[in-house]
């Protein structure tokens, strides 16, 4: 009867764990095991020739790799520094309302509900350069005589890319930073009020010490996303013109599909989620550092 009683629970939860493992675990472990083989979609014979370390060494080697790990990285620094700097503009205005301000904060929701996809779709269309909304308001304000290529131009797609990007997902810094704001205590505030801070000193040392926590959340959150952009890009560009735009996760979707090497985009893939998980740690240290500074100065 005890073991009865002890095994229910389990049995209950057996469900939940062999979906988890049919959904989740046996294509990892089958992913992982085809990164070292060099296994093609076209030759399904070459997922059981076991080529140890080559496909890692072959990334790890591979120049096209590094350039969209580097362009990765780029359009993560510019797009979190943007979307933390409107994020917390926006926050802190929502925060100043006294009438509305559920309304704004829903409304600040509205490009979180929008698919990748869709934002894909609705920004290629902005940016087109013949028939495009941006194109023809600027040369209807007389800035601009010619269509300008905004998704041709490499410099110009990419750029593009990222305004996608920051239009879609600033919305996350926004609403944590608001949660940050509404949570802080208002005594320190009014201390500073009292020993004369302007307002400017005022933020830089009494609130944003304190929303810091909540910023460097939004940026993990943020970080992982950004570093496994697939579905903007590929709408977009598809990682045009010339692979000016190619980013991580869209060399290794072309390498498994466009080239068919499915064991060299799944090496591709475990070396990007290293560099991830390296790039979370970072922010989780910072996080650290922000709770212990609000810590001892709170």
């Amino acid at each position: 009867m005890k073991l009865k009683k002890l095994s229910a629970p389990a049995l209950l939860l057996l469900p939940a764990f062999v979906v988890l493992a049919a959904v989740i675990v046996l294509p990892l472990m089958f992913s992982f095991y085809s990164s070292f083989t060099p296994f093609r979609l076209t030759r399904p014979e070459t997922l059981w020739v076991f080529v140890g370390l080559r496909n890692y060494m072959t990334v790890l080697g591979n120049a096209e790799f590094w350039i969209a790990f580097g362009r990765t990285v780029l359009l993560l620094t510019v797009a979190l520094n943007a979307e933390m700097l409107l994020g917390l503009g926006l926050a802190l205005l929502v925060n100043k309302a006294t009438h509305g301000q559920r309304l704004l904060r829903t409304m600040m929701m509205f490009p979180m509900m929008f698919s990748p996809v869709l934002v894909g779709f609705q920004f290629k269309f902005l940016f087109n350069d013949n028939i495009g909304f941006v194109n023809n308001a600027l040369q209807s304000l007389g800035l601009t005589d010619q269509a300008i290529p905004w998704l041709i131009d490499g410099n110009l797609a990419l750029l593009s890319i990222i305004i996608a990007e920051v239009w879609s997902s600033t919305a996350v810094f926004a609403i944590l930073i608001l949660a940050g704001l509404l949570a802080m205590p208002k005594d320190p505030v009014e201390a500073a009020h009292v020993d004369g801070c302007t307002p400017w000193q005022t933020f830089r040392y009494v609130t944003w010490p304190y929303l810091m926590p909540f910023a460097f959340i939004a940026m993990t959150i943020r970080s992982l996303d950004v570093a496994r952009a697939y579905d903007i890009v590929k709408i977009m560009t598809d990682g045009g013109p010339a692979k000016r735009t190619e980013l991580l996760w869209t060399l290794v979707g072309r390498t498994a599909y466009a080239d068919a090497r499915m064991g060299l985009a799944n090496a591709m893939a475990y070396v990007a989620i290293l560099l991830s998980i390296v790039f979370t740690v970072y922010f989780f240290r910072k996080l650290a550092a922000a709770r212990q500074q609000i810590g001892a100065e709170w």
